[in-house]
């Protein structure tokens, strides 16, 4: 990967469309994670209005410490970028109160999870409505496209995704060019949203790396009857989120009423 262009690229892409659309920069959560410091990143580069938001819900000190770190580090490297900070934790408690918290507490925790991405991506919007800007999507290839690892309307929630064309490890080769804090670029990648500091590898069940190996292998028309061990164990994991992810990574279906019925 030829890092420098594709940086400059990424960079003039988001300053093209912000200033086609008419609007004075980005909004981006940050979450003390490696795409949203590149992706942060990334848009104070373009010059424009950069405001990064904490959302903090019970969130692990690890995450809070990385996320403030990255945050001064950007504020000291480009004028254009301000941060804010909305503690989401109350809103949250005050969400459960309200609803019906019975069923398998594995059930429960991911609803409960998937709320939490969603009270952050209405936060980032009405920031963004009041300031003219646009939010800035942090989800990489093999999440956004292959295992489908986020939030519908959460963080899938986004007006632009500047690096949903790159791989994890080509996000990493990123971040170290543009000197993201090693605190982040060797913390395990987390979605955060369980209020503890496990990792996507500790729910998915396979690296990132590993994911990508698999992606590429389904790209070539490979099976899992093409291999075995733990190639194997990865690309059936790889396939079973591929395939109950699809409603995440296709278009709402539209019920399309024909003609004569009209």
């Amino acid at each position: 990967m030829q890092t420098e262009k594709v940086v400059d690229y990424i960079v003039n892409w988001l300053k093209d469309y912000a200033i086609n659309a008419g609007v004075r920069g980005f909004v981006i959560g940050i979450s003390g994670g490696i795409d949203s410091a590149v992706t942060s990143t990334l848009c104070a580069k373009t010059g424009l209005e950069l405001l990064c938001i904490e959302m903090p819900i019970h969130q692990a000190a690890s995450h809070v410490s990385r996320a403030k770190e990255h945050i001064n580090q950007l504020k000291q490297r480009f004028p254009n970028a301000r941060d804010t900070r909305v503690d989401l934790t109350p809103v949250f408690e005050e969400f459960k109160t309200e609803v019906i918290l019975e069923g398998k507490q594995a059930t429960v925790d991911m609803a409960l999870a998937n709320t939490r991405a969603r009270l952050r991506m209405t936060t980032l919007y009405y920031h963004a409505g009041l300031l003219g800007l646009l939010v800035a999507g942090t989800g990489n290839k093999v999440e956004d496209f292959g295992v489908g690892f986020y939030t519908k309307y959460g963080d899938g929630g986004v007006d632009l995704s500047p690096i949903a064309d790159l791989m994890k490890s080509e996000v990493y080769v990123i971040g170290k060019y543009l000197k993201v804090s090693e605190s982040i670029m060797n913390a395990a990648p987390s979605d955060g949203l369980f209020g503890d500091a496990r990792s996507d590898e500790d729910q998915i069940g396979a690296s990132y790396p590993e994911l990508e190996w698999a992606m590429q292998m389904k790209d070539n028309d490979k099976t899992e009857h093409d291999f075995e061990g733990r190639q194997k164990q990865v690309f059936q994991i790889f396939m079973r989120y591929n395939r109950s992810n699809t409603h995440k990574m296709t278009p709402i279906p539209i019920c399309e009423i024909p003609k004569e019925l009209k």
